[in-house]
C-alpha cells in the first residue's frame, strides 16, 4: 500500500497505512511526506493533489495546511532551478505558442507579479507544472515566484485538506470540490487582484 498514489483509492490505502504507523514513528512519516510531496513538485510528476487530502487525514488542519503550502512552495523552486539550469530549449520546443501567450500576460503584469502569481495558484487558468517550468525563462523573478506560491496554493489547499477529513467517504479527488468551493475561490481570486485594481485608479488620479 506505501506507493504514489494515482488515484483516491490508493490514497485511501496510503492513508490508512501511515495513520496507523504515525502513532509510534510521527516524525518520520511528516519527513516521509514532506520530501516525497517536494519530489513530485521538483519534478513535475502528479499525485501532489492525493498528498494534499491524505494530509487532511494524517495531521490537524492547520499543521496540514502549513505543511502542503510549504511543500508546494519548496518544490515550486526547486523545479524553477531545475528548468532555469536545464529546461529553457525543452520549453521553448515543446512549448512555443503557450510560451508566447503567457509571456504577453507576464509583461501586463510585470509591475505586480506577485498578485498575478497569487492569482494564477488560485485559478486553474494555467496547470501548477507548467507554471513552474516556464517562469524562469519568461524571467520571473524568484522572490514573487516563490511567495505566490506559497500564498497562492493555500485556498485550493483548503479544500483538498478539508476533503481529506473524510478521505474514506471519497470517491475521486473532484469531491472537494462544490458549487459552494468553487464560488469561493472565484472570489479569492478576484481579491488577490484588488490592490492592483486599487494601485492602477490611485496612479491615475494623480497622473
Amino acid at each position: 500500500m506505501i506507493k504514489l498514489p494515482k488515484d483516491i483509492e490508493d490514497a485511501k490505502n496510503l492513508g490508512l497505512v501511515l495513520s496507523h504507523y504515525k502513532d509510534k514513528y510521527y516524525y518520520q512519516v511528516m519527513l516521509g511526506f514532506f520530501t516525497t510531496y517536494i519530489f513530485l513538485q521538483s519534478f513535475a510528476i502528479p499525485g501532489s493533489i492525493f498528498l494534499s487530502i491524505i494530509s487532511g487525514f494524517l495531521y490537524p488542519f492547520p499543521l496540514a495546511l502549513i505543511l502542503v503550502c510549504l511543500c508546494s512552495c519548496i518544490g515550486a523552486s526547486f523545479c524553477y532551478f531545475l528548468s532555469y539550469l536545464v529546461g529553457r530549449k525543452l520549453v521553448n520546443k515543446y512549448f512555443p505558442e503557450r510560451i508566447a501567450q503567457w509571456q504577453a500576460s507576464i509583461l501586463r503584469h510585470r509591475e505586480h507579479l506577485l498578485y498575478y502569481m497569487i492569482f494564477l495558484r488560485i485559478t486553474p487558468l494555467l496547470p501548477n507544472w507548467f507554471i513552474n517550468i516556464t517562469s524562469p525563462v519568461l524571467n520571473v523573478p524568484i522572490i514573487p515566484f516563490t511567495v505566490g506560491t506559497f500564498l497562492g496554493v493555500a485556498p485550493p489547499s483548503f479544500l483538498f485538506i478539508q476533503a481529506g477529513t473524510t478521505l474514506h467517504k471519497l470517491t475521486s479527488s473532484s469531491d472537494a470540490f462544490s458549487w459552494t468551493s468553487v464560488l469561493t475561490l472565484t472570489v479569492l481570486a478576484v481579491m488577490s487582484l484588488l490592490p492592483v485594481f486599487f494601485k492602477r485608479r490611485l496612479q491615475k488620479k494623480f497622473d
